[in-house]
């Protein structure tokens, strides 16, 4: 076989990586975002209670229960796997690293997780990490990050108070609590009641959109 038969499979290989998606089975967010982008990174943000750990869980669930390993890197402790276990995440299939609220250390062990391969999903959970600390994540590990799984299977889910990977990411998913239910607004299906406004970004064509709706559980 030659060389340039073996280069054009590899790039043939590494664009339909490019292109896949992982649904969560949220029926009205898949159909919104027609799922999580492989080999790319994608945003979970929002303020507290607005529903960042059910979609992560949910974006665990789909992924554990279909036998890939996924790890989850716990900044600040928050990860509650009972919650975790009923939303439908395969714990023995989620590898759960705690920092102890170390956020340089959180990043160099996603650093390790992506370069390393074989996950499914890596959430890095930044959501506790304090402002002053957000504040000094150089831009160079979200190009770093994304150079690492860009032809890869893997997701990288960054969840944070507000986007933090500016043009690294792929998807930015914007949660906050509603307290108005507008008739006939698209609903999004999450735990509890939430008001989310989506912006989507596809990795392949320069592309975005914006969506508020209105989410009851």
């Amino acid at each position: 076989m030659t060389a340039n038969v073996l280069l054009a499979r590899e790039l043939e290989l590494r664009s339909r990586a490019a292109k896949e998606t992982l649904l969560i089975g949220l029926n009205s967010l898949d159909a919104l975002i027609s799922g999580f982008p492989r080999g790319a990174i994608s945003e979970i943000t929002g303020p507290e209670s607005s529903g960042r750990a059910t979609l992560a869980q949910n974006l665990l669930a789909a992924a554990t229960v279909h036998q890939e390993i996924c790890a989850y890197v716990d900044t600040c402790d928050s990860f509650d796997p009972v919650s975790a276990d009923s939303s439908g995440v395969v714990l023995p299939q989620l590898a759960w690293i705690r920092c102890n609220g170390d956020a340089e250390h959180a990043f160099q062990v996603t650093d390790e997780l992506l370069h390393a391969g074989g996950f499914g999903v890596i959430v890095l959970d930044l959501c506790r990490v304090a402002d002053r600390h957000i504040r000094r994540i150089p831009l160079s590990y979200w190009y770093r990050f994304r150079r690492a799984i860009e032809n890869t299977p893997t997701i990288l889910a960054v969840m944070g108070r507000e986007p933090l990977a500016k043009s690294c990411a792929s998807l930015v998913l914007e949660l906050r609590q509603a307290r108005i239910a507008w008739p006939g607004s698209p609903t999004v299906r999450l735990l509890g009641e939430v008001e989310t406004s989506i912006v989507l970004r596809k990795p392949v064509r320069s592309a975005a959109a914006k969506l508020q709706a209105k989410a009851a559980g």
